[in-house]
């Protein structure tokens, strides 16, 4: 083995620890608890699309029977989503999202599609010193 490929190896298991660390605890289709007790499944984190701010996490979330009127609850909701559930699934990820979004939809639609006949809330928002600060979206 050449001193290169001596060399590479600690690389390669530096790199394939921060992958596994990055691995969301909660897997798709889990119950997550929020405050208004409303029915919530998570969809999936999405990582690989940059937002306005660089790197972002995005958290998508199935709400079945989601109502328009319901908009007060639920950006209540995000907020309690993102200071419990997403700032902590974070930490480790390469690169470190400069964005969370939180997104809430009351039926399953592929990321980035469009969906007018489905009601969907997004709110946006800054990681700071382990919290989500809410930003306009």
């Amino acid at each position: 083995m050449s001193l290169g490929n001596a060399r590479l190896i600690p690389a390669l298991i530096g790199a394939l620890a921060l992958v596994a660390a990055c691995q969301d605890e909660t897997p798709a289709g889990e119950a997550v608890s929020v405050p208004s007790g409303r029915a919530l499944t998570l969809i999936d984190i999405v990582t690989n699309a940059r937002g306005p701010e660089g790197a972002t996490a995005r958290f998508r979330f199935l709400a079945p029977g989601l109502d328009p009127a319901e908009a007060e609850s639920a950006a209540m909701d995000m907020q309690a989503l993102c200071d419990s559930f997403a700032v902590k699934r974070i930490d480790g990820m390469v690169p470190a999202p400069q964005q969370i979004i939180i997104s809430f939809a009351s039926e399953a639609v592929p990321f980035g599609e469009a969906a007018p006949d489905v009601v969907q809330f997004f709110e946006s928002y800054r990681p700071e010193n382990g919290v989500c600060i809410w930003e306009v979206f």
